[in-house]
């Protein structure tokens, strides 16, 4: 940590947290749309799963295909001024807050049509989406161009990656609490705060213009290329259950009310609470190796969860909290891991936008895959929510557990291959 303190601009936790605070309104948003949206569809309003699944797979892949376009958009942002950079972030955070709203508080005159319903909820996901992914990139850029060692870009990403999991924590909370448009009205102040302390913060050198280059320039080399791979497969492995996680909850293990809430804070702070275990992981093991090692405890856990029963509340719990702490690594590594390599390409200051816009697409393509083909998949296996036939809950945990386990599997063998082996020239 001296290191940081020495030879970087943000010379401390407090200059790390103002940088990285943006993250806790952004995963706001995130919670509800993938984990509590598909959920909240099919039980207020009646939405079939397999539908519901095909909407948010469309909506997820016709948003990602924007993403490299928007990297490259971002890029000629940064190439213009950061105060540029700030100026859209603005206008795009205002049409941010707007479609969550919509989303979660549709007109009265829709919600008694399904068909009507899933066009809105189409819609305003696409906005939803794009503007989310395009105030991330301009995030993750930013912190991405003030560069560091290894170590201080996994602190950096640690603590965008922390109050991340903080707003995830109050996104999951708040609506028991204070109500939905109670929850709106803290979004909107969060992302006006969050902009602010942004514009406070050490600012990384513009972009030179004539550096921003084509948008498919990352795709050029292997190294990429397996990365992504490692991470899509992973990505997958971890989006599945956190789509069914609600479902699993209710009629797996038909927990009462009182306790779900307590499943999903479980785990992020499980998560949160890793990071620095896991930044002492990176220091003495490196980024492959701690990401291997994470992606076994999870592997470990759900295997453990497939033998779990109705009436299992207190061992589902402890196993949020095991699940949660290997959520530390994911959130920890594979950023810094893309960081370094863009150093290792010679990208740094010229092309962050470009890589990133092709990360965020796949971070959406996992999502989108994941309800776009376990939901349906659930639906043809015979599961419907609230209905427990034995076929119904075995397909539920066939879905919640064990398919996950498969791609993390796949995932730890390629990142062996790739990373952890000796590295195929790039």
């Amino acid at each position: 940590m001296n290191m940081l303190a020495q030879a970087h601009p943000l010379d401390s936790a407090w200059r790390c947290a103002g940088v990285g605070l943006f993250a806790l309104p952004l995963a706001f948003v995130a919670l509800p749309v993938y984990v509590h949206l598909p959920h909240w569809y099919a039980t207020q309003w009646g939405v079939p799963l397999t539908a519901l699944g095909m909407v948010l797979l469309l909506s997820r892949l016709a948003d990602a295909l924007v993403d490299p376009w928007l990297g490259r958009f971002s890029d000629r942002l940064f190439a213009r001024s950061t105060a540029s950079v700030l100026t859209v972030a603005v206008g795009v955070a205002s049409v941010l807050c707007l479609s969550f709203v919509g989303l979660f508080f549709p007109p009265e005159a829709l919600q008694v049509n399904s068909q009507t319903l899933l066009i809105w909820l189409t819609v305003l996901l696409t906005f939803s989406h794009t503007a989310y992914s395009a105030l991330g990139i301009m995030h993750q850029s930013w912190i991405a161009m003030l560069g560091g060692s290894t170590l201080q870009r996994s602190r950096l990403v640690s603590w965008r990656e922390g109050l991340g999991l903080i707003g995830v924590l109050l996104a999951s909370a708040l609506p028991s609490v204070i109500g939905m448009a109670g929850t709106a009205v803290f979004l909107a102040i969060a992302l006006v705060v969050g902009l602010w302390v942004w514009t406070l913060g050490a600012r990384p050198k513009p972009l030179p213009p004539e550096a921003v280059p084509a948008w498919g320039l990352p795709w050029r080399y292997v190294a990429f290329r397996q990365l992504m791979a490692v991470f899509v497969l992973n990505g997958v492995a971890s989006a599945v259950p956190a789509t069914l996680v609600m479902f699993f909850v209710q009629d797996r293990i038909q927990a009462p009310a009182v306790m779900q809430p307590w499943f999903l804070s479980a785990y992020f702070v499980a998560g949160a609470l890793s990071l620095p275990l896991w930044l002492r992981c990176i220091a003495r093991w490196g980024l492959p190796l701690s990401w291997l090692w994470g992606m076994g405890l999870s592997v470990a856990t759900f295997v453990g969860v497939g033998a779990l029963q109705a009436g299992d509340d207190t061992l589902f719990l402890w196993a949020c909290v095991l699940s949660g702490l290997a959520l530390g690594a994911d959130l920890a590594v594979p950023g810094t891991l893309l960081n370094e390599l863009i150093d290792r390409l010679g990208f740094r200051g010229r092309a962050e936008g470009a890589f990133l816009g092709w990360w965020n697409l796949a971070t959406k393509l996992n999502l989108a895959l994941a309800a776009g083909c376990a939901l349906p998949l659930l639906g043809w296996w015979g599961y419907a929510p609230g209905q427990l036939t034995p076929p119904g809950l075995q397909a539920l945990t066939v879905a919640y557990v064990f398919l996950p386990c498969a791609l993390k599997l796949i995932a730890a063998a390629g990142l062996y291959v790739f990373f952890i082996r000796p590295r195929n020239a790039i």
